[in-house]
């Protein structure tokens, strides 16, 4: 299989995954073990992250632009852009002082993506059957400081396995932010944290990626967006209905799937 082929693929899953709390890094990084592509700083696993972004910034643009239009005379407007901001800012320090022990140590590492998958998988299951009184049903209200605690915990998705929307989904939850307004929230902060980490990446690996490189990256991002339309569009329904424990369930599967591959080929 060629590497064009192998990275449209792993676009496919990024895209299928990055907004699920299943961990599309942790899909996309085994997903590349299994088909032997290597990328280079694994810069790939990152930059295309944000194809799947600019799906959010597609379907959510319209209502982003009356937020922003509205901001300068419209204080619940604004309110909504700091919310988000603030639950960014945790993102940049922790991102940038942890970075290369990331990307060197942690995504090379299948054991601590299963074990993250299989204790995230669980949480997801428990939280989602707990009985929590909602006092959030709208994304854009979510008062600054539960934004700021969302915030650092989606830190703990820098550690492959965990989930950026998983982490940020169950914080949302278990502090009172509905099911569809937790994921809406989670969507929304993709976008600063997504093209924050697909520009410091790209800044990191600058003197390393070739040409070839990059191509691979645009197909990869090309068919993350492409995918990650699909998913955005079914995902609010399927929650309203169904809630988030067969994505726990899922997430324990490939966890223990995981262990038994590397178990038994390497």
């Amino acid at each position: 299989m060629s590497d064009t082929i192998t990275a449209a693929i792993l676009g496919v899953i990024e895209g299928l995954t990055e907004f699920l709390p299943v961990s599309s890094t942790a899909h996309v990084l085994i997903a590349g073990e299994v088909l032997g592509f290597h990328s280079t700083g694994h810069a790939f696993e990152v930059v295309i992250q944000l194809g799947a972004v600019l799906a959010i910034i597609g379907l959510y643009g319209a209502r982003l632009a009356q937020v922003f239009c509205a901001a300068p005379h419209d204080p619940q407007a604004r309110r909504f852009i700091y919310s988000v901001l603030l639950a960014f800012a945790p993102a940049v320090v922790i991102g940038v002082m942890a970075h290369d022990i990331i990307k060197t140590v942690l995504f090379d590492s299948p054991k601590l993506i299963a074990s993250m998958l299989i204790i995230g998988g669980a949480i997801l299951i428990i939280v989602d059957r707990m009985k929590i009184t909602v006092r959030h049903e709208d994304a854009m209200h979510v008062p600054l400081h539960k934004a700021l605690v969302i915030g650092f915990v989606q830190c703990l998705a820098m550690i492959p396995g965990t989930s950026r929307s998983g982490a940020t989904i169950v914080s949302a939850m278990l502090m009172g932010v509905s099911k569809r307004a937790a994921a809406e929230f989670s969507f929304f902060l993709s976008i600063p944290t997504m093209t924050g980490a697909f520009a410091y990446d790209l800044y990191k690996n600058r003197d390393i990626l070739s040409t070839g490189d990059m191509g691979l990256i645009a197909v990869g991002f090309a068919t993350a967006f492409v995918s990650a339309i699909f998913v955005v569009k079914w995902l609010l329904g399927f929650l309203s209905q169904h809630g988030y424990t067969v994505f726990g369930v899922w997430r324990i599967f490939l966890g223990l799937l995981i262990f038994a591959y590397f178990a038994l080929y390497t």
